[in-house]
This record gives C-alpha cells, sequence and structure tokens, in this order.
C-alpha cells in the first residue's frame, strides 16, 4: 500500500523527510506578520516568577524566624517555671532545717 500521508498521520514522523511545505497561491507574497521578539515580555515574565519565588522564600523565612523566636520563648518560660519550683522547694527545706535545729536547741 503506497499511499502518502495526511496532516493527521503523516507518513513520517521526521520532519526532515516530509515534504516541504509549499506557499499557498491565495495569500499574496509575504503577507504574513512578521516575527516579533518578545524578550521585553519574557524576561519581564521571569523577573515576576523570580519576585515571586523571591517573595515566596521571603515568607517561609520571616515563618521560620518566628517559629524560632516562639520556641526560644517557649525554653525561657519552662527553665522560668523550672527555676521557680526549685526555689520554692529549697525554701521548703530551708524552713524544715530551721526548725529542726529549733527543735534541737529547744531539747
Amino acid at each position: 500500500m503506497n499511499t502518502a500521508g495526511t496532516i493527521d498521520r503523516p507518513l513520517t514522523h521526521d520532519p526532515k523527510k516530509q515534504a516541504p511545505m509549499k506557499p499557498s497561491t491565495s495569500e499574496p507574497a509575504g503577507s504574513a506578520t512578521t516575527d516579533f521578539t518578545t524578550t521585553g515580555a519574557t524576561e519581564a515574565r521571569q523577573n515576576r516568577n523570580r519576585e515571586m519565588q523571591l517573595m515566596q522564600e521571603a515568607l517561609a523565612r520571616a515563618h521560620m524566624h518566628e517559629r524560632l523566636h516562639d520556641a526560644a520563648q517557649e525554653r525561657r518560660a519552662v527553665r522560668l517555671a523550672v527555676a521557680q519550683r526549685m526555689q520554692r522547694r529549697a525554701e521548703r527545706a530551708s524552713l524544715r532545717a530551721r526548725r529542726a535545729l529549733a527543735m534541737a536547741v529547744m531539747q
């Protein structure tokens, strides 16, 4: 079967082996719009993407800084509670020792 390929089902997918496109006779030569470079738009889009990525990184950095600050504050609060507990325990031991000394002196 020696049938030529169609647009949807080309004979080969290799562009070098396909037949070259012929210009249409219905359109005058040079009527197609000229290609224009979009480097400015591409650079702006890449810059915007970079700025958005940097914004996300800055937000994540601020969030982590806040979490570290909260963790440090929590550690300070725990240390303060432990110190207060130890101070109360030491005061009770001191009172017991004074009472025991007073009892020993009284006898």
